[in-house]
């Protein structure tokens, strides 16, 4: 057994900032099931939000405009408070990594450049070139290793350890040997991502299985708001790689098949940059009413930059040029790219409050994996990697402070059982003749893109309810390959293909549930926003009988009274 003040898992933004704000005055250790640099926070490409004022079209802008954006990007189910806290951190931050050698892409002037993302009022997202979540992530692994913060890479945690109201550690899988060792903490930190390899098409990493928050449901612990899934409006097709919102914010145009620039018809003002909800939204529409263009891959709408020039797609958006390139042939300067709306975020997540802190005694939780919430029906781009950073150093205020009087670790007992049963699991998995972990998985992509997707009815909520139960009674029966337990790939998705059964059934529990439409949310039988009977979180626990029990609790409201969102 390993013991630390503080375990943290998760080895992007989120987890690698609380690191550093813990290491030193604490005993810190950090798990990874890949190396840190490789972890989905790289793949964050547009930028990251600071009312900064350095652009001269961002003079008047303020941390107060800035959340008044969150809040009615949110659809008015984020919590006020805790946008507030986001919003005036997000300055500091910002200088922050600067500070700490993040390369930002820049004015003439020598200040950080600032470009215009959807739902903003203001050019407020700071970035590098297309390659931000990049240069940030590789920052603070920098400064973590500096710190001394121990690193445990390609380590695999199975299952969360809560007894009693209090979190005791995890039970880890070392890929590379295959021993499975109990890891004891005062403080248990899940930076763990998101979920969207529960959905057929993402443009998540294959990592982001939503494995952490599906263990952390399964311990015990509340999940909040599973029901609002961002789709991401531009997503290359064929791969569903991201076509960032920077290509928008640098004034890059969609166009139908019949060459008209159709955002016109929706949001005449906006346009492009209208929040993503809504741009997938209407993107749908298009291809759904024929005014798609067709591709063996599928069908499109055109992302076109032509119009930009090369030079300055060479100097803002290289990495998206290098992309089109090498995965579908086309050089976005001469051609347009074909794009299709698909899952790209969390809103929801592992129930937290400002402090990050869950209500389990020594449990934390920051970044996709959980929900304070700051994002509410629907994430603005450029707020995802603020969020991260934001919490990841807040976590670590609340946990130095609430480890401040010492005290003694947990009992060791609870770990050890909990090893027990994980080693019975790999047990039963081993089994030769059982059906094969990653055909369920195909099926449970399959029914979440075509039934709990951009738009949503009853009727086809409830036949992904009905076919989540069969799968989850099918992966009782399930086996791997090979008895191996070092490198066995086969053996993690196995295991990690449990806790995706639960995340796919509170989302589309808690999207039938929901009857109304908001933020990302779309019921196409309950198409309006119901505020007197819907303006609250969704929370879901684990019932006896293996299923979610959901019960709702208030929104935060400060300043800003809900309102009719336009743009």
């Amino acid at each position: 057994m390993l013991d630390h003040d503080i375990l943290i898992v998760g080895g992007g933004l989120t987890g690698l900032r609380a690191a550093v704000g813990l290491c030193g005055r604490f005993n810190v250790g950090l798990i990874s099931k890949v190396y840190p640099v490789r972890s989905h926070s790289i793949a964050a490409q547009g930028g990251i939000n600071a009312a900064l004022t350095n652009n001269p079209d961002s003079r008047d802008d303020s941390w107060e405009k800035h959340t008044f954006d969150t809040i009615k990007g949110s659809d008015y189910l984020a919590d006020q408070d805790a946008v507030e806290i986001m919003c005036k951190e997000a300055i500091k931050i910002v200088y922050e990594m600067e500070h700490w050698g993040c390369p930002f892409s820049r004015f003439p002037d020598g200040t950080i450049a600032q470009r215009p993302f959807g739902g903003a009022g203001y050019p407020r997202t700071c970035y590098s070139s297309d390659i931000t979540g990049h240069v940030l992530l590789n920052t603070l692994y920098e400064r973590a290793v500096a710190k001394g913060v121990k690193i445990y890479p390609e380590w695999f945690v199975t299952a969360l350890c809560i007894e009693e109201g209090r979190c005791h550690g995890v039970v880890a899988l070392d890929i590379r040997t295959g021993e499975l060792i109990p890891v004891r903490a005062k403080a248990t930190f899940f930076g763990t991502g998101g979920y969207g390899r529960v959905y057929q098409h993402s443009t998540n990493a294959l990592i982001n299985t939503g494995s952490g928050i599906g263990m952390a449901y399964k311990a015990g612990a509340p999940l909040k708001d599973m029901e609002f899934v961002q789709f991401h409006p531009t997503c290359l097709i064929g791969t569903n790689i991201l076509m960032t919102e920077a290509c928008r914010g640098e004034g890059g145009y969609l166009f139908n098949n019949q060459g008209e620039r159709f955002m016109q018809r929706y949001v005449p003002t906006a346009m492009e940059l209208a929040p993503r909800d809504i741009v997938s939204r209407c993107i749908q529409t298009e291809i759904n009413e024929g005014r798609g263009f067709e591709h063996p891959l599928g069908k499109y709408i055109q992302l076109d930059l032509r119009h930009l020039g090369s030079e300055k797609i060479i100097e803002r958006l290289p990495g998206i040029r290098n992309i089109c390139i090498d995965f579908i042939g086309i050089d976005p300067i001469i051609e347009p790219i074909p794009i299709m709306p698909c899952q790209h975020y969390s809103m929801g997540g592992i129930d937290v409050n400002e402090r990050c802190a869950s209500d389990i005694r020594g449990f934390y939780a920051g970044g996709e994996c959980s929900c304070v919430s700051v994002h509410g029906g629907n994430r603005l781009g450029g707020n995802s990697l603020l969020e991260t950073i934001v919490f990841g150093k807040l976590a670590a205020q609340a946990i130095a402070e609430d480890l401040a009087g010492g005290g003694a670790l947990p009992d060791e007992k609870p770990l050890l059982n909990l090893k027990d049963e994980v080693e019975q699991k790999l047990r039963r998995l081993a089994i030769p003749g059982r059906g094969k972990p990653y055909r369920i998985q195909a099926e449970l992509g399959a029914v979440l893109d075509e039934k709990v997707g951009i738009f949503r009815i009853r009727g086809e909520m409830e036949q992904a309810l009905q076919k989540i139960a069969e799968l989850k009674e099918e992966y009782r029966n399930v086996g791997v390959s090979s008895t191996a337990r070092y490198m066995n790939f086969e053996l993690i998705n196995a295991l990690e293909l449990e806790y995706m059964l639960e995340v796919a059934h509170t989302i589309t529990l808690g999207a039938l549930l929901r009857e109304e439409s908001r933020g990302a949310h779309f019921r196409t039988d309950f198409k309006t926003r119901n505020d007197g009977d819907w303006l609250k979180h969704t929370i879901a626990r684990m019932g006896s009988d293996g299923g979610p029990v959901i019960s709702f609790k208030k929104v935060v409201i400060t300043r800003y009274q809900p309102m009719e969102r336009k743009y």
